[in-house]
């Protein structure tokens, strides 16, 4: 007779352990980049006409006065006079336009140039905003990622208002996630011993700026992931994402945001959790 006592069977360990929101935000898009895969020419055109964020149509809506200078922008560093040409056909068809399309400012983080692009979003965004969306929760890991891409597109507007080719990807939103990662993914382990073995340890805080600056693996990834963004955007390489250069600008404004935004969002802590 087996005397053994029946334990619960071990439950099997997901091979991919994401939160429900990163999940929800990877299909999305990647559903989004499918589907344009499969659409008419026209149709895929007119998507990223509506959607993408393209800095010149703003400049227009506010300042009409720009309108040759947006023209004579677009064709400025294009050494095939073709490719010059068709760009500023472009340019004279958006200054034609009397609205910026406000949510563009939005709406161009669900598209992407390439596949290649989605694939590199997808893995920073799997890597980054997981922590996250395991710290705080769906609703303030999505207004992060949103503040980012609005302050991308905004921060890319500063920088170079006459531009007249569109942004696209996912990017800068993940930048405001990675930024927001760095201010507590590096703390050391806590010293946290729970007085009953269920217990769990609360999140550590949040690391003050110069706490963060002390911190040599936090500073490591920050001048890294700085200095990687500016080098690309300096030497105007598309990194195989696309078929523009790296937006840098954008990455920028969105990884500010999430770094000093964050702390707003931390949930106040009751007096005995320190």
């Amino acid at each position: 007779m087996d005397a053994s006592p029946d334990l619960p069977p071990r439950s099997r360990v997901p091979v991919f352990n994401l939160p429900g929101v990163v999940t929800a935000s990877i299909a999305v898009l990647v559903g989004i980049h499918a589907v344009r895969q499969v659409l008419p020419d026209v149709w895929d055109v007119q998507t990223l006409i509506d959607l993408s964020f393209i800095p010149a149509r703003w400049t227009m809506a506010f300042d009409p006065a720009k309108a040759q200078a947006i023209i004579q922008a677009a064709g400025e560093g294009i050494s095939d006079p073709v490719t010059a040409a068709a760009r500023q056909d472009f340019a004279r068809a958006l200054i034609s336009e009397s609205s910026p399309m406000p949510w563009t400012l939005a709406s161009y983080g669900l598209l992407h140039g390439s596949w290649m692009h989605v694939i590199f979003n997808v893995v920073w965004l799997a890597a980054f905003g997981s922590p996250v969306a395991r710290r705080y929760g769906p609703w303030r890991y999505g207004v992060l990622a949103l503040a980012g891409i609005v302050a991308g597109a905004l921060l890319h507007l500063i920088i170079d208002p006459l531009n007249a080719m569109p942004l696209v990807g996912a990017s800068a939103g993940i930048a405001a996630l990675m930024a927001a990662a760095a201010r507590f993914v590096f703390r050391p382990p806590s010293a946290y011993r729970p007085a009953m073995a269920w217990q769990i340890a609360p999140p550590p805080r949040l690391e003050t700026i110069p706490e963060l600056m002390r911190n040599r693996s936090a500073v490591l990834f920050l001048v890294i992931w700085l200095g990687t963004n500016l080098l690309f955007g300096l030497i105007s390489l598309p990194l195989g994402a696309g078929d523009g250069p790296i937006a840098w600008d954008a990455h920028l404004g969105g990884f500010l945001v999430g770094f000093f935004l964050l702390p707003l969002l931390e949930p106040r802590r009751r007096p005995e959790e320190g």
